[in-house]
């Protein structure tokens, strides 16, 4: 994650994560990118179900829950020895999570165990009941997902309603007191709906939005010739940027975050040194202990059936299953190569990531990207927009 807000708007400074000792236990939420320790935030697919159609998920989910999910016990069991490991956040995930009846109780169960519990959902099943039971187990967060405003949004999901089911999922957490946000994934088909995602964000006085790019897996695979050219993205960004600064500076700051391609860290760096120099070292230093991207180390993810993989889009190759070893022994076996290589990976890399000057900001971005367009996953990101002047490769 690139904290568009926290670099761009100076909205965190480096002093804020020093305060806290920069261990993930001990850190905010906020300033969890910067943690020293780096425990990961795990994701769990706790289900393949869904109840919408969305044309780029990247977890294949289906209408009927697979017959393998792990049950409530495994679940706990999972939480229990996450929290051990201090793993500091639980990010329940799907499909589309709140299809299982054992939510709430998971949830509390990671709260109960200190650790922070967020959901990523479609929104569409948040009644006003089951926002309050939300709230009353101590989740943290609910990232609601939506990719534009109402026509283009549920030609993405593939359910006519969905966005506005969705608005009032968001209106019942609002009403229950839980802090909400969304999620919108970019490409050439929804890029044109980012500013009206900014007007909602302060029309709804939503406080929080994550920009997604486009990863290639699941069914995103089939999205790649829809996905923002080089150029494209950096408009985009400029636009994510101005749009951020224009509502910090009319007293109305959002926190607004790029996720899943770290060539943001430089960008947003570059644009900085431009623009007030004086803050351009804070922004580095920032950036470098955030370490760009963190999957099969800062992150990981663990699917429906118990599968450990490197996030969640890494969902062709596993490192075990948690119904024979526990999350901590797979996490920390170097005895796969693969693993191995994700946790030192910038010795790995190959092309320009090797020679970039970013590469300690970046980590040599999305390796599973690089292995579905080249086979190779230690080929450059081909979604690195970054020219050879601002890499230093050349």
């Amino acid at each position: 994650m690139i904290g568009i807000s926290k670099l761009y708007c100076g909205t965190v400074e480096p002093s804020d994560a020093l305060r806290y000792g920069r261990h993930s236990k001990n850190l905010p939420s906020h300033l969890l990118q910067f943690s020293e320790d780096k425990r990961p935030v795990v994701v769990w697919n706790m289900t393949r179900g869904c109840n919408l159609k969305c044309v780029h998920c990247y977890a294949h989910a289906k209408a009927a829950a697979g017959e393998d999910e792990l049950a409530t016990a495994e679940g706990k069991a999972l939480i229990d020895s996450l929290a051990a490991y201090g793993s500091p956040v639980m990010l329940f995930s799907g499909g589309e999570p709140l299809t299982r009846p054992d939510l709430p109780e998971l949830a509390a169960h990671a709260v109960q165990k200190g650790m922070r519990a967020v959901i990523s959902t479609n929104g569409t099943l948040i009644t006003r009941e089951k926002a309050k039971i939300l709230k009353e187990i101590g989740l943290s967060y609910v990232g609601i997902s939506l990719d534009g405003m109402r026509e283009v949004n549920d030609r993405f999901r593939g359910v006519a309603g969905a966005f506005d089911m969705a608005l009032e999922g968001i209106e019942n957490c609002q009403e229950a007191g839980i802090k909400v946000g969304l999620r919108f994934t970019m490409n050439r088909m929804n890029a044109g709906e980012i500013p009206a995602v900014f007007s909602l964000l302060e029309e709804r006085e939503i406080p929080r939005v994550c920009f997604y790019h486009l990863v290639y897996a699941g069914r995103g695979s089939r999205l790649v010739e829809d996905d923002l050219s080089h150029g494209e993205t950096r408009r985009v960004l400029d636009l994510i940027m101005d749009r951020t600064r224009d509502l910090h500076d009319r007293g109305k700051p959002k926190e607004v975050l790029t996720v899943d391609n770290h060539a943001d860290g430089p960008y947003v760096y570059l644009r900085v040194l431009r623009e007030d120099p004086a803050r351009a070292e804070d922004v580095l230093k920032l950036l470098k202990w955030n370490e760009g991207n963190n999957s099969g180390r800062g992150i990981g993810c663990v699917s429906w059936e118990g599968s450990v993989h490197a996030d969640q889009f890494w969902r062709h190759y596993s490192f075990g299953n948690v119904r024979e070893r526990s999350f901590p022994e797979i996490w920390e076996d170097l005895s796969n190569p693969l693993m191995a290589g994700l946790k030192e990976k910038k010795k790995h890399v190959t092309g320009r990531c090797a020679k970039c000057r970013w590469l300690d900001v970046c980590g040599g971005n999305f390796r599973v990207r690089a292995e579905a367009v080249t086979g190779d996953v230690w080929a450059p990101d081909p979604a690195c927009y970054l020219t050879e002047e601002e890499t230093g490769a050349a």
